[in-house]
């Protein structure tokens, strides 16, 4: 499968957008980068340009940064996505807006033009409903930094033909992911279903005194953490005894939080205006220098966590065989 022949659109430039971009510009895709809202504008180059810079640094990509640009195009005019092969949407969690920007998209994509969302929130058997060709309608979840993570699900809603899906998992193999085709949609997916269970618990643990926030994220960190970068749950149960976990599910489960209520702990942290380390406000504390620190320190992180764990793949063992 030659990249270099399949144009890629990425509808929508915030900071998922342009890691999304320089993905697939690393993929040697020649890539439209269109801005729904002007002010995106301001920070394409320089934010997938700081990627690409970083990327060479580490060993991701052979050549200069101005090599991977050259097959960018930053535009807000729709027309300049009639050859494109793949279209990925990646604008606010908003129906109506989205159903705008589709509408807008599909007025000069081809029929056999893959329409793709990044939601992470709502059913892509919602969203592609709002499309006219709905079988070619799929959802690409990916998590952040996109251009450097293994993650990426590809999600197939009620109408979609399953065959483009995997297609689509082909594809996500050369953007360097070990993706996972979600065949039956379900809100949330695979991986934020399993996370905010997670979530959830850990709200509850704090809430009711059990613990901290801080112990709670070292628990998680030194645990799960530990191993998940290997393998997978149900793995981690085969390597670990499989008996051990049917005994502790049986007395544990009853007792785990079924809450369908926000926490107040994150509500009184959104009302506040607390983002994170974005502005120095979330379930930490942090100096301006601290929150900046974190950021640049997750960035580092990302990279040599990706360089360890690309000697581990999934099949890490059936080749050793």
């Amino acid at each position: 499968m030659n990249t270099e022949n399949i144009p890629v659109a990425v509808v929508g430039l915030g900071l998922m957008g342009c890691g999304i971009a320089t993905c697939l510009l690393m993929a040697k895709h020649p890539v439209i980068a269109l801005a729904p809202i002007e002010s995106d504008l301001d920070h394409v180059i320089s934010r997938i340009k700081k990627h690409l810079i970083k990327s060479k640094e580490q060993g991701l990509i052979s050549e200069d940064y101005n090599h991977y640009l050259a097959n960018l195009k930053v535009t807000q005019n729709y027309s300049d996505l009639s050859g494109c092969g793949l279209v990925i949407e990646c604008i606010i969690e908003d129906f109506e807006i989205k159903r705008t920007v589709y509408a807008k998209i599909e007025s000069h994509i081809s029929k056999d033009c893959l329409l793709t969302s990044n939601t992470s929130a709502i059913p892509i058997s919602e969203l592609q409903k709002l499309t006219q060709y709905p079988k070619r309608f799929l959802g690409l979840h990916w998590a952040e930094p996109s251009h450097t993570t293994r993650f990426l699900e590809i999600i197939c809603g009620d109408l979609t033909d399953v065959s483009l899906g995997e297609y689509l998992y082909k594809l996500a193999h050369k953007w360097g992911k070990e993706p996972t085709l979600v065949r039956k949609d379900i809100r949330g997916f695979i991986v934020n279903r399993l996370m905010y269970a997670m979530y959830r618990e850990a709200f509850y643990l704090v809430e009711n005194g059990y613990a901290t926030v801080e112990d709670v994220d070292r628990a998680c960190r030194n645990n799960a953490g530990y191993w998940m970068t290997l393998v997978g749950i149900f793995r981690w149960m085969d390597l670990t005894g499989v008996p051990a976990y049917l005994t502790v599910m049986k007395d544990l489960w009853p007792t785990l939080s079924n809450a369908t209520e926000v926490p107040k702990l994150i509500q009184d942290i959104v009302d506040s205006g607390g983002r994170g380390v974005s502005n120095a406000n979330g379930f930490h504390e942090y100096t301006r220098e601290e929150a900046e620190l974190w950021e640049n320190t997750f960035e580092k992180f990302s990279y040599e966590i990706r360089e360890l764990a690309s000697r581990y793949p999934h099949d890490v063992v059936s080749k050793q065989l």
